[in-house]
């Protein structure tokens, strides 16, 4: 397949560029570059099989020649997490929202076969049920600008699949569970790898509402989904909704802290802020997207935690 990988310079998507490309597809990336140059690109650039086009997705013209020739869609770019959009909730509901939804419209119009949009578990925000798992069924109550802004981008998605497209046609939704490990453009703004870091480079941490529950994957496993979700036959998964993780992946903060201080060792200074409420507190099921596509991870958290270390500079000057 030709894929177009919006945001393919980010932190999954540099990962998916290469896992495609080791997969035999050609892959074209539209990115702005907006966390500065990435090296991983020019690494890339001499492949007769990749492409760059450094562009915004709110740039029609461009997103119009972005789709020409593409046989599928991975629709990665926005503004991610809730503190990003909380600071610009005019570009997060452009970017997010408005972009996303002419994408997939002109998407559609250049034929593309398959648009597969990267959701996020965020959408499930407070359980009710404290005791069981949410799953794709469930109602979706997001608490943050970021998570309402994906909801309502799949509730367009899902909308199109009404007007009777063919299965190739129909959009595919996977919601991720919260990302980590470590990745040729760096995130330490996600959970396990800024714990790591943090517990690495200042021997402290302090944790707010250790007793609240979120799913985490491996970047590489979401890697590995969504190809799997390009390759799958189209009756599989066109206008279907898999969250992606795996069930025993489910934990408290404070179950993170605790793996995380006994892989890093020695004395650590812990300080524990009770919160007894946290808009969000979800532990998500992951049985769908086992069953339908056999999808099993291949890192677990504790293997993402050494990953992690393994990674960081000796010197306490790390990256943030």
């Amino acid at each position: 397949m030709h894929v177009l990988i919006t945001g393919g310079a980010g932190y999954l998507g540099s990962v998916l560029t290469r896992h495609l490309l080791d997969s035999h597809h050609e892959v074209r990336v539209l990115d702005n570059l907006l966390h500065g140059p990435q090296d991983h690109l020019s690494e890339l650039s001499s492949l007769e099989t990749f492409q760059f086009i450094e562009g915004d997705i709110r740039d029609q013209d461009l997103v119009r020649k972005a789709v020409i020739g593409i046989d599928a869609v991975v629709h990665l770019a926005g503004i991610v997490g809730d503190p990003a959009c909380a600071r610009e909730p005019e570009l997060a509901q452009e970017v997010n929202l408005d972009a996303s939804i002419k994408l997939h419209k002109t998407a559609v119009a250049s034929g593309v076969k398959r648009f597969l949009f990267a959701s996020t578990c965020s959408n499930y925000g407070r359980m009710t049920d404290l005791e069981g798992y949410v799953n794709e069924q469930s109602e979706l109550r997001p608490v943050s600008l970021y998570a309402r802004s994906k909801v309502e981008f799949e509730q367009h998605l899902l909308a199109e699949c009404e007007h009777g497209l063919p299965p190739a046609g129909l959009p595919i939704l996977l919601r991720f569970a919260t990302l980590f490990g470590t990745s040729p453009r760096m995130r330490f703004d996600l959970t396990v790898n800024e714990f790591t870091r943090d517990l690495v480079r200042d021997r402290r941490l302090v944790v707010y509402g250790e007793q609240f529950w979120r799913p985490y994957v491996h970047v590489f496993d979401a890697s590995r989904a969504i190809l799997m979700a390009l390759e799958a036959p189209a009756e599989d998964v066109g206008g279907e909704v898999f969250n992606v993780g795996d069930t025993a992946e489910n934990y408290k903060k404070g179950q993170l802290v605790a793996m995380i201080c006994d892989a890093v060792g020695g004395h650590l200074e812990i300080e524990r802020v009770k919160k007894d409420e946290d808009p969000r507190d979800y532990r998500v099921s992951f049985e769908r997207i086992k069953n339908s596509l056999g999808f099993a991870i291949t890192k677990t958290v504790p293997d993402g935690i050494q990953e992690v270390m393994s990674s960081l500079p000796v010197s306490a000057e790390l990256a943030s």
